[in-house]
């Protein structure tokens, strides 16, 4: 897996409650035109630096993302990425593939998320040494690491807050609101990943503004999802300075900042939460440890919660010991991933009006993941094979288990219904050595599917009848989220909740 100045933890949560059968299915008839998006010339491409609830899909159909370059890291063997290739951020529209370069003196950049105006937030090394970052303690020189806004052919970096050394971005509002997280100075901080203490911050034309804390010495702005108003943040804060016996780690609530104001999200009991993004309606999801910090510090057991307006409610499992939410629409819908009971499966998970339904697996694969949705309920995420050997993509739409045929990562869905993300071209097999840029463009009734193949639609009622007949060991099921917390680590991420083992 990748590594870069910004190089932190990834988080894989999941919890208890009643299950509910998914509703009667019908098969559709949606095929997909398959686009190959490529690479910048080096082996590999990669979805958006922050991972999922990332915005790598506007309306307009343009995908953003980290590809290699054909160059080789010119520090190696201490080399930023593992594969000694440099990545640079892409910009693919209308058929045109497009490097975005680096800031003045950088070797690496990334894509974090785009706006529906094609404005992209992520980040850069530049040319100046940061001899205080943790993260790159494996090479005899540290790049600073900038957020950086490609607006109009121009990057602009972002800078950072005070005299800190380090930034990066997690999403761009479409009115050119750039959100993210800096350094504020250079003193020592044990508790955040960048060695520093870090802020969550707005940046609006040329001015960047600290959001502050709730009391502790660090700030983390989240994903967004498809939050676009500019008055509006939410992220994870530190309250005070203070290891918890159960963690090792001071407690971490989430928050919500409004007009200047920043509200404190509780958690669920346990002394760790987070939030993952909001719509623009106020509503957040994320996810809390339960009372006790139960199952800390080896791997603590967490519930995904939704928020309203100053009501948390814990959104529950399928049965098992934990979930988590990845995405919230404009609707107050959300997707994500949940243990069935005895934690025997873990699979896509949808909240919608206070109910949880099973999403299911396709025919012969044993769990699945639910990565987004957009306001016309349709879902993308993926389902694996009972020994993990096969990945596919999935679209769950009015009721009906869409199996496009493709080995397709992390991804998201617009408006529209098109879909991008990370597939396996043939011959390939590991996302991380050989992956592909991909989109998906919807062609009903075969109109439009020329020059791409297509695929059919499956009814997900098959699904559900062959699920009920498999029996997993529940260490197969652990094996499995291991292998997903793995998967899921991202190249540029932001800092997840603290969860024992895994900070």
């Amino acid at each position: 897996m990748k590594r870069t100045p910004l190089m932190i933890r990834n988080l894989v949560v999941v919890m208890l409650a009643t299950l509910v059968l998914p509703v009667q299915l019908t098969a559709q008839h949606t095929r997909y035109k398959l686009i190959d998006i490529g690479t910048l010339g080096g082996p590999a491409a990669y979805g958006p630096g922050n991972g999922i609830g990332s915005q790598l899909l506007n309306d307009a159909g343009t995908v953003v993302g980290t590809a290699n370059t054909p160059t080789p890291d010119p520090n190696a063997p201490n080399c930023i990425n593992t594969d000694c290739f440099l990545n640079h951020a892409f910009r693919w529209q209308h058929g045109v593939l497009t490097d975005l370069g680096t800031l003045p003196g950088g070797l690496f950049s990334n894509a974090n998320a785009i706006n529906a105006r094609g404005w992209i937030a992520g980040g850069s090394t530049n040319a100046e040494i940061d001899p205080f970052n943790p993260a790159c303690g494996f090479q005899p020189l540290c790049p600073q690491f900038h957020g950086a806004l490609w607006k109009n052919g121009q990057i602009i970096d972002i800078g950072t807050l005070g005299t800190g050394l380090e930034s990066n971005t997690t999403y761009v509002t479409n009115a050119g609101t750039v959100v993210g997280f800096s350094t504020i100075d250079t003193s020592p901080d044990p508790f955040s990943f960048l060695g520093a203490p870090t802020h969550a911050f707005i940046w609006r034309n040329g001015v960047m503004r600290d959001l502050g804390t709730l009391g502790g010495p660090d700030s983390f702005a989240a994903f967004g999802c498809n939050n676009q108003r500019n008055d509006l943040v939410v992220g994870s804060s530190l309250i005070d300075s203070i290891p918890n016996d159960s963690t090792g780690f001071p407690t971490q609530h989430a928050f919500l900042w409004e007009n200047g104001t920043m509200t404190d999200i509780p958690t669920l009991g346990g002394t760790s939460a987070g939030a993952q993004c909001a719509n623009n309606q106020g509503q957040v999801i994320g996810q809390s440890n339960l009372a006790g910090d139960a199952g800390c510090p080896d791997s603590c057991v967490q519930h995904a919660f939704f928020w309203d307006h100053g009501t948390l409610t814990d959104l529950g499992t399928l049965g098992g010991s934990s979930s988590i939410a990845y995405w919230l629409n404009s609707l107050g819908e959300a997707v994500g991933g949940a243990y069935t009971p005895n934690d025997e499966s873990f699979r896509a998970t949808l909240w919608r009006n206070g109910q949880i339904t099973d999403l299911g697996t396709l025919p012969g694969d044993c769990f699945s993941i639910a990565f987004g949705v957009n306001s016309k309920g349709q879902i993308v995420g993926q389902s694996f094979s009972c020994d993990f050997s096969t990945t596919r993509a999935v679209v769950w739409d009015k009721g009906s288990m869409i199996n496009p045929n493709a080995a397709i990562g992390e991804a998201n869905i617009n408006e529209r219904g098109e879909i991008a993300g990370v597939g396996l071209p043939p011959g390939c097999d590991d996302f991380d050595l050989c992956g592909h840029a991909f989109l998906l463009i919807p062609c009903a009734g075969g109109q439009g599917c020329e020059g791409g193949p297509n695929f059919a639609t499956q009814s997900s009622s098959a699904a559900i009848a062959l699920q009920a007949k498999t029996t997993l060991d529940p260490q197969t099921t652990k094996q499995f989220v291991a292998r997903w917390r793995a998967r899921l680590m991202p190249r540029y991420h932001i800092p997840p909740l603290p969860t024992g083992k895994d900070r």
